[in-house]
């Protein structure tokens, strides 16, 4: 028997909406309200209000909780300001990647990590591991928050008649505590849409007021209520890599093109540091499969798992795919060899049951807001 499902602090409301509901990562969660497609393009043109209370939050705390994230991290936490988030992740010591991270700063020694909601236990258990012999404490505060997100070029307008904050001052990837309809939060400018926005962390209790306050507030610019349908096909367009797909405990930050989050520099061992380090040297010689964007000449739509083709043979693995809103054709991430990277590259296509549906190779990402 599979265990029950978690519930967020929004479930009863999620519900009196209509949502349809799946078992994401061992949390019952809203899939869509309506049409995903709508969801989409309002979160594009307007706002997307999104539950997103699944995610993992793990605090690091004590005079060495800095000292701690940057032998069990790749990031360089040391250069994090206070206020400020960074992405990051934690690998293996194979260097292989057991997740991807948000990272906040809280105060002088108190962390935020941010885990995604299938790896929140295994980083938890990681940190907890790598703590012994530092001065910090890693504690399970996934009990503790709420998380919800307003996402698109409305977003601000719709936070500002709620807050005082100064969010023109809160800048991308920075956090700050404040009050929202009333409310006690984390106000970070954060998110995995590709727009503009918000991620709130608040108390379970709080969660249905803010989100009835967000509702309120939002109507009159277009705000509509958002499931994890439409927040992947957002991050599909914006070439934002989703754990499982993307990122695999097989693949080091730099067969994933995303060696840049791994800082040789900073002081002191890290954990997977010789293997990253060879990983690096590897994909500076000759990367043996890149990540790409493919675009459908077709209708067909193209899935994980499978195989990219060229000149009858395989050359590569689709990651994500889906239609996209925006782009009006299904798109796809693929790792393909190297030889077949360059965007515009000919005679390329996807095996979908048996067909070779022609695609066209892209750089990612498929879709950036205009600033």
């Amino acid at each position: 028997m599979s265990p029950t499902p978690r519930l967020t602090a929004l479930d009863a409301l999620h519900r009196s909406l209509g949502a349809t509901m799946t078992d994401f990562a061992g949390w019952d969660m809203p899939l869509r309200y309506g049409s995903e497609r709508d969801e989409h393009n309002a979160v594009r043109t307007h706002a997307g209000l999104f539950d997103l209370s699944h995610m993992g939050e793990i605090t690091v705390s004590g005079p060495e909780a800095v000292r701690l994230l940057d032998y069990a991290l790749v990031g360089n936490i040391s250069t994090v300001g206070n206020g400020r988030a960074r992405y990051t992740m934690i690998c293996q010591e194979d260097g292989g990647i057991l997740d991807d991270l948000i990272v906040y700063r809280l105060g002088e020694q108190e962390y935020m990590v941010v885990a995604n909601a299938g790896n929140a236990q295994t980083v938890l258990d990681a940190l907890t591991a790598r703590a012994g012999g530092f001065d910090a404490v890693v504690r399970d505060d996934r009990d503790a928050y709420a998380l919800l997100a307003v996402q698109g070029p409305e977003s601000s307008g719709i936070l500002k008649q709620l807050t005082d904050a100064d969010l023109d001052g809160l800048k991308y990837y920075a956090g700050l505590p404040g009050t929202v309809a009333g409310v006690p939060a984390l106000i970070a400018r954060t998110g995995y849409t590709g727009e503009d926005g918000f991620e709130l962390f608040v108390a379970p209790a709080d969660a249905e007021k803010l989100w009835q306050a967000l509702t309120d507030a939002g109507a009159p610019a277009g705000l509509v209520p958002c499931g994890l349908s439409c927040r992947d096909t957002l991050r599909l367009e914006a070439g934002m890599p989703l754990y499982g797909h993307e990122l695999t405990t097989a693949l080091t930050p730099f067969d994933a093109g995303l060696g840049r989050v791994v800082k040789f520099e900073k002081e002191g061992d890290f954990v997977g540091r010789a293997p990253l380090e060879a990983a690096a040297e590897r994909a500076a010689a000759a990367p043996p499969r890149k990540l790409v964007g493919l675009v459908a000449e077709g209708r067909r739509v193209p899935r994980a798992g499978y195989q990219v083709v060229a000149d009858g043979k395989v050359i590569g693995e689709v990651t994500s795919g889906a239609p996209s809103p925006t782009l009006g054709k299904p798109i796809a991430i693929a790792y393909v060899d190297a030889a077949h990277a360059e965007p515009g590259t000919a005679g390329v296509g996807v095996d979908i049951r048996g067909n070779h549906e022609p695609y066209e190779v892209v750089a990612l990402p498929f879709y950036k807001r205009q600033k």
